[in-house]
Protein backbone atom coordinates (compact mmCIF):
# COMPACT_ATOMS: atom_id res chain seq x y z
CA UNK A 1 0.00 0.00 0.00
CA UNK A 2 1.05 3.19 -0.74
CA UNK A 3 -0.90 6.43 1.04
CA UNK A 4 -3.22 4.11 3.07
CA UNK A 5 0.10 2.63 4.43
CA UNK A 6 2.62 5.63 4.75
CA UNK A 7 3.42 4.53 8.85
CA UNK A 8 2.57 1.26 10.19
CA UNK A 9 0.18 1.31 12.82
CA UNK A 10 -1.60 4.54 11.99
CA UNK A 11 -4.93 3.72 10.15
CA UNK A 12 -5.76 6.13 7.67
CA UNK A 13 -9.62 6.65 6.21
CA UNK A 14 -9.79 4.44 2.70
CA UNK A 15 -10.68 7.08 0.13
CA UNK A 16 -14.29 7.35 -1.10
CA UNK A 17 -13.18 6.03 -4.90
CA UNK A 18 -11.37 3.14 -3.50
CA UNK A 19 -13.87 1.88 -1.45
CA UNK A 20 -16.13 2.29 -4.54
CA UNK A 21 -13.83 0.44 -6.64
CA UNK A 22 -13.65 -2.64 -4.21
CA UNK A 23 -16.97 -2.76 -4.25
CA UNK A 24 -17.67 -3.54 -7.57
CA UNK A 25 -15.41 -6.03 -7.65
CA UNK A 26 -16.71 -7.50 -3.85
CA UNK A 27 -19.78 -8.22 -3.72
CA UNK A 28 -20.58 -10.31 -0.89
CA UNK A 29 -19.10 -6.90 0.50
CA UNK A 30 -21.47 -4.66 -1.50
CA UNK A 31 -24.55 -7.03 -0.40
CA UNK A 32 -23.69 -5.80 3.61
CA UNK A 33 -26.03 -2.96 4.89
CA UNK A 34 -25.14 0.24 5.19
CA UNK A 35 -24.04 0.05 9.10
CA UNK A 36 -22.11 -3.09 8.54
CA UNK A 37 -20.52 -1.69 5.88
CA UNK A 38 -19.23 1.27 7.57
CA UNK A 39 -18.18 -1.03 10.37
CA UNK A 40 -15.79 -3.17 8.29
CA UNK A 41 -14.60 -0.37 6.30
CA UNK A 42 -13.20 1.16 10.01
CA UNK A 43 -12.08 -2.73 10.61
CA UNK A 44 -9.98 -2.38 7.04
CA UNK A 45 -8.39 0.90 7.81
CA UNK A 46 -7.28 -0.97 10.85
CA UNK A 47 -6.30 -4.18 8.81
CA UNK A 48 -4.16 -2.05 6.36
CA UNK A 49 -2.33 0.18 9.61
CA UNK A 50 -1.33 -3.12 10.95
CA UNK A 51 -0.65 -5.91 8.53
CA UNK A 52 2.05 -6.14 6.32
CA UNK A 53 1.69 -7.00 2.65
CA UNK A 54 4.47 -8.81 1.05
CA UNK A 55 4.16 -9.86 -2.50
CA UNK A 56 6.29 -12.85 -3.97
CA UNK A 57 7.02 -14.45 -6.72
CA UNK A 58 5.97 -11.95 -9.29
CA UNK A 59 2.81 -11.07 -7.16
CA UNK A 60 1.55 -8.08 -8.28
CA UNK A 61 -0.38 -5.78 -5.27
CA UNK A 62 -1.25 -2.13 -5.64
CA UNK A 63 -3.87 -0.29 -3.14
CA UNK A 64 -7.00 -1.99 -4.94
CA UNK A 65 -6.08 -5.50 -4.47
CA UNK A 66 -4.73 -5.36 -0.62
CA UNK A 67 -8.11 -3.86 0.03
CA UNK A 68 -10.16 -6.46 -1.88
CA UNK A 69 -7.80 -9.02 0.60
CA UNK A 70 -8.93 -6.75 4.14
CA UNK A 71 -12.68 -6.60 3.03
CA UNK A 72 -12.68 -10.48 2.73
CA UNK A 73 -10.33 -10.85 5.80
CA UNK A 74 -12.15 -8.92 8.14
CA UNK A 75 -15.82 -10.30 7.32
CA UNK A 76 -15.32 -12.80 9.67
CA UNK A 77 -14.29 -10.29 12.89
CA UNK A 78 -17.70 -7.81 11.96
CA UNK A 79 -19.06 -9.09 14.78
CA UNK A 80 -16.36 -9.96 17.20
CA UNK A 81 -13.47 -6.59 16.32
CA UNK A 82 -10.29 -6.17 15.11
CA UNK A 83 -8.42 -8.08 18.52
CA UNK A 84 -9.61 -11.41 17.05
CA UNK A 85 -6.72 -10.80 14.30
CA UNK A 86 -4.24 -10.12 16.66
CA UNK A 87 -1.06 -12.38 16.92
CA UNK A 88 -0.07 -12.14 13.40
CA UNK A 89 1.56 -9.06 11.32
CA UNK A 90 1.44 -10.45 7.79
CA UNK A 91 0.18 -11.25 4.17
CA UNK A 92 2.32 -13.12 1.83
CA UNK A 93 0.63 -13.20 -1.47
CA UNK A 94 1.75 -15.69 -4.33
CA UNK A 95 0.42 -14.71 -7.88
CA UNK A 96 -1.02 -18.30 -7.68
CA UNK A 97 -0.61 -21.52 -6.18
CA UNK A 98 2.63 -21.76 -4.51
CA UNK A 99 4.45 -25.11 -3.60
CA UNK A 100 5.31 -26.16 0.46
CA UNK A 101 7.63 -29.19 1.35
CA UNK A 102 6.03 -30.97 4.31
CA UNK A 103 7.22 -33.55 6.24
CA UNK A 104 5.48 -36.95 7.60
CA UNK A 105 6.13 -39.28 10.26
CA UNK A 106 4.44 -42.55 10.15
CA UNK A 107 2.97 -43.49 13.41
CA UNK A 108 3.28 -47.55 13.03
CA UNK A 109 7.59 -47.15 11.77
CA UNK A 110 9.02 -44.12 12.60
CA UNK A 111 10.03 -43.60 9.68
CA UNK A 112 10.05 -39.76 8.53
CA UNK A 113 9.15 -38.33 4.62
CA UNK A 114 8.66 -35.59 2.81
CA UNK A 115 6.52 -34.30 0.02
CA UNK A 116 5.72 -31.08 -1.93
CA UNK A 117 1.80 -30.04 -1.66
CA UNK A 118 0.07 -27.32 -4.00
CA UNK A 119 -1.89 -24.62 -1.51
CA UNK A 120 -3.94 -21.83 -2.42
CA UNK A 121 -3.53 -20.50 1.03
CA UNK A 122 -1.87 -21.30 4.67
CA UNK A 123 -2.41 -20.08 7.73
CA UNK A 124 1.09 -20.30 9.84
CA UNK A 125 0.94 -20.49 13.87
CA UNK A 126 1.53 -17.38 15.07
CA UNK A 127 2.57 -16.26 11.97
CA UNK A 128 1.32 -14.72 8.38
CA UNK A 129 -1.58 -16.01 6.38
CA UNK A 130 -0.57 -16.74 2.56
CA UNK A 131 -2.75 -16.69 -0.67
CA UNK A 132 -2.82 -17.35 -4.22
CA UNK A 133 -4.27 -14.51 -6.03
CA UNK A 134 -5.36 -16.16 -8.49
CA UNK A 135 -7.61 -18.06 -6.29
CA UNK A 136 -8.84 -14.93 -4.25
CA UNK A 137 -9.49 -13.20 -7.04
CA UNK A 138 -11.54 -16.05 -8.55
CA UNK A 139 -13.78 -16.23 -5.23
CA UNK A 140 -14.74 -12.45 -5.84
CA UNK A 141 -15.59 -13.18 -9.37
CA UNK A 142 -17.90 -16.16 -8.11
CA UNK A 143 -18.79 -15.55 -4.81
CA UNK A 144 -21.47 -17.76 -4.31
CA UNK A 145 -19.99 -20.90 -5.13
CA UNK A 146 -19.41 -21.93 -1.53
CA UNK A 147 -15.51 -21.05 -1.93
CA UNK A 148 -13.86 -18.16 -0.19
CA UNK A 149 -9.98 -19.30 0.46
CA UNK A 150 -9.31 -15.51 2.64
CA UNK A 151 -12.17 -16.51 4.67
CA UNK A 152 -11.03 -20.34 5.06
CA UNK A 153 -7.46 -18.67 6.38
CA UNK A 154 -8.90 -16.12 8.77
CA UNK A 155 -11.40 -19.05 10.22
CA UNK A 156 -7.73 -21.29 10.86
CA UNK A 157 -6.46 -17.58 12.81
CA UNK A 158 -9.21 -17.32 14.62
CA UNK A 159 -9.16 -21.51 15.69
CA UNK A 160 -5.70 -20.55 16.76
CA UNK A 161 -6.42 -17.86 18.99
CA UNK A 162 -6.44 -20.26 21.85
CA UNK A 163 -3.36 -21.96 21.35
CA UNK A 164 -4.93 -24.47 19.95
CA UNK A 165 -6.24 -26.21 16.57
CA UNK A 166 -8.94 -28.21 16.75
CA UNK A 167 -11.99 -26.11 15.03
CA UNK A 168 -12.94 -24.40 18.42
CA UNK A 169 -12.47 -20.72 18.15
CA UNK A 170 -12.32 -18.51 20.79
CA UNK A 171 -16.14 -17.66 21.69
CA UNK A 172 -18.32 -15.06 22.69
CA UNK A 173 -20.14 -14.66 25.59
CA UNK A 174 -23.86 -16.50 24.96
CA UNK A 175 -22.20 -19.38 23.24
CA UNK A 176 -21.78 -22.20 24.64
CA UNK A 177 -18.56 -24.30 24.46
CA UNK A 178 -20.28 -27.72 25.24
CA UNK A 179 -22.80 -26.64 22.98
CA UNK A 180 -20.25 -25.87 19.92
CA UNK A 181 -18.38 -29.15 20.32
CA UNK A 182 -21.28 -31.52 20.31
CA UNK A 183 -22.85 -29.59 17.69
CA UNK A 184 -19.56 -29.43 15.50
CA UNK A 185 -18.77 -32.98 16.52
CA UNK A 186 -21.80 -34.75 15.21
CA UNK A 187 -21.94 -33.01 11.71
CA UNK A 188 -18.04 -33.41 11.02
CA UNK A 189 -18.67 -37.38 12.42
CA UNK A 190 -21.73 -37.29 9.71
CA UNK A 191 -19.55 -35.99 6.55
CA UNK A 192 -17.04 -38.29 7.49
CA UNK A 193 -18.85 -40.84 7.18
CA UNK A 194 -20.78 -40.04 4.12
CA UNK A 195 -17.15 -39.37 2.37
CA UNK A 196 -15.96 -42.77 3.45
CA UNK A 197 -19.04 -44.61 2.14
CA UNK A 198 -18.25 -42.62 -1.15
CA UNK A 199 -21.99 -40.81 -0.93
CA UNK A 200 -22.34 -37.41 -2.06
CA UNK A 201 -22.35 -34.92 0.23
CA UNK A 202 -23.45 -31.01 0.29
CA UNK A 203 -20.66 -30.07 2.04
CA UNK A 204 -16.73 -30.29 0.45
CA UNK A 205 -15.52 -33.63 1.17
CA UNK A 206 -12.29 -31.81 2.37
CA UNK A 207 -13.81 -30.78 5.70
CA UNK A 208 -13.73 -34.37 6.22
CA UNK A 209 -9.80 -34.03 6.65
CA UNK A 210 -10.04 -33.41 10.44
CA UNK A 211 -12.17 -30.96 13.06
CA UNK A 212 -10.24 -27.86 11.80
CA UNK A 213 -11.09 -28.37 8.09
CA UNK A 214 -14.21 -28.58 9.32
CA UNK A 215 -14.93 -25.07 10.88
CA UNK A 216 -13.06 -23.57 7.97
CA UNK A 217 -14.77 -24.89 5.17
CA UNK A 218 -18.18 -24.33 6.33
CA UNK A 219 -17.12 -20.48 7.59
CA UNK A 220 -16.74 -20.49 4.01
CA UNK A 221 -20.53 -21.74 3.12
CA UNK A 222 -21.90 -19.30 6.23
CA UNK A 223 -20.59 -16.20 3.68
CA UNK A 224 -20.87 -17.76 0.22
CA UNK A 225 -23.60 -20.54 0.35
CA UNK A 226 -25.41 -20.01 3.53
CA UNK A 227 -28.44 -22.14 2.23
CA UNK A 228 -26.72 -25.11 1.61
CA UNK A 229 -25.19 -25.03 4.90
CA UNK A 230 -28.60 -23.94 6.54
CA UNK A 231 -29.65 -27.73 4.70
CA UNK A 232 -27.19 -29.42 5.16
CA UNK A 233 -26.21 -28.72 8.47
CA UNK A 234 -28.68 -26.57 9.91
CA UNK A 235 -27.43 -26.38 13.90
CA UNK A 236 -24.02 -25.78 12.42
CA UNK A 237 -25.55 -23.04 10.23
CA UNK A 238 -27.00 -21.34 13.49
CA UNK A 239 -24.15 -21.39 15.67
CA UNK A 240 -22.10 -19.79 13.15
CA UNK A 241 -24.25 -16.70 12.50
CA UNK A 242 -23.92 -16.31 16.01
CA UNK A 243 -20.68 -16.24 15.77
CA UNK A 244 -19.88 -14.02 12.61
CA UNK A 245 -23.30 -12.48 12.26
CA UNK A 246 -25.95 -13.24 9.20
CA UNK A 247 -24.25 -14.33 6.06
CA UNK A 248 -24.47 -11.42 3.30
CA UNK A 249 -27.57 -11.59 1.36
CA UNK A 250 -27.11 -12.49 -2.32
CA UNK A 251 -28.84 -10.50 -4.15
CA UNK A 252 -32.38 -10.85 -6.08
CA UNK A 253 -32.19 -12.73 -9.80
Amino acid sequence: MSALRARIGAPRAIPDPLWRQALLQAPLIAALDEPRQRRLRELCALFLARKRFSAVAGAELDDLRCLLIAQQACLPVLQSGFAALRGWREVIVYPGEFRVRRQHEDADTGVVSEEDEELIGEAWERGPVVLSWADVAHDLAHPYDGFNVVVHEIAHKLDQLDGAMDGIPVLPPGLSRREWIGTFQHAFDTLKKQVERDRSAAIDAYAAENPEEFFAVVSELHFSQPALLARAAPAVARLLGALYGPAPQRPAG
